[in-house]
């Protein structure tokens, strides 16, 4: 379960294939790359900072990848999260997750992420034309952080039942 926090980019294709070939049982490697957009809330962004609290954020990440192997079947996760100034394009963080099979692979990087955004003591500065802003967590997030709070990831089929009854 590599876990980094670094100030350095980090190759997408690189860390996909050392996690994918980690082990010949994998069947599915599903990834999440964030980067940083030029546009947010309407202002352009010049850069973005990141900051977190050494220690206490690698522990918080660990936490959540354990707490996802506890609700999916999966081999292994990656989380690498870059802090340090950051300008648009750059890459933020990649979650990525094998699995034998896509499904748990899927809600296992989806958890992660989630819970990331919302838990993890990270920090994000903006610096646009109007100035500096401290970005806060946004409702989105913890909308999507609470489905998972709820189960509502658990025991549901994804199709609607015409779609269902049409692929039989």
């Amino acid at each position: 379960m590599p876990i980094r926090v670094q100030t350095e980019d980090f190759d997408f294709a690189a860390e996909l294939a050392q996690l994918r070939l980690s082990n010949p049982k994998i069947g599915a490697v599903v990834s999440f790359l964030g980067t940083v957009r030029d546009l947010s809330d309407g202002s352009s962004v010049a850069q973005m900072e990141l900051e977190h609290y050494p220690g206490m954020t690698e522990k918080a990440l660990s936490t959540i990848v354990d707490q996802a192997k506890q609700r999916w079947d999966i081999f292994d996760a990656l989380v690498i999260h870059r802090i340090g100034p950051l300008l648009p394009l750059d890459q933020i963080v990649l979650v990525a997750v094998s699995s034998a099979h896509r499904g748990d692979a899927f809600a296992a990087c989806e958890y992660i992420i989630d819970y990331l955004k919302t838990e993890a003591p990270f920090w994000k500065k903006e610096y646009t034309e109007q100035g500096a802003r401290w970005v806060d967590a946004r409702s989105t997030d913890d909308e999507a952080l609470a489905k998972w709070e709820l189960g509502q990831d658990q025991d549901q089929d994804p199709l609607p039942l015409p779609m269902r009854e049409s692929k039989k």
